[in-house]
């Protein structure tokens, strides 16, 4: 997989996985363990987006 084609699946699963957060943050009783992990498999997508933009 090229370089592009990582940034563009990268944004795409960080997308993904915002409006996951979303819907699972307007549920009756959502999942506020899963709504954290989904956090932190945002932040480590967006860290290595950074990553790829500066190296």
């Amino acid at each position: 997989m090229g370089q592009d084609a990582r940034h563009v699946a990268l944004r795409s699963r960080h997308v993904e996985i915002e409006h996951t957060i979303v819907e699972e943050e307007r549920r009756p009783l959502p999942d506020f363990g899963l709504v954290h992990e989904l956090k932190k498999k945002k932040l480590r997508i967006k860290d290595e987006l950074q990553r790829a933009v500066a190296g």
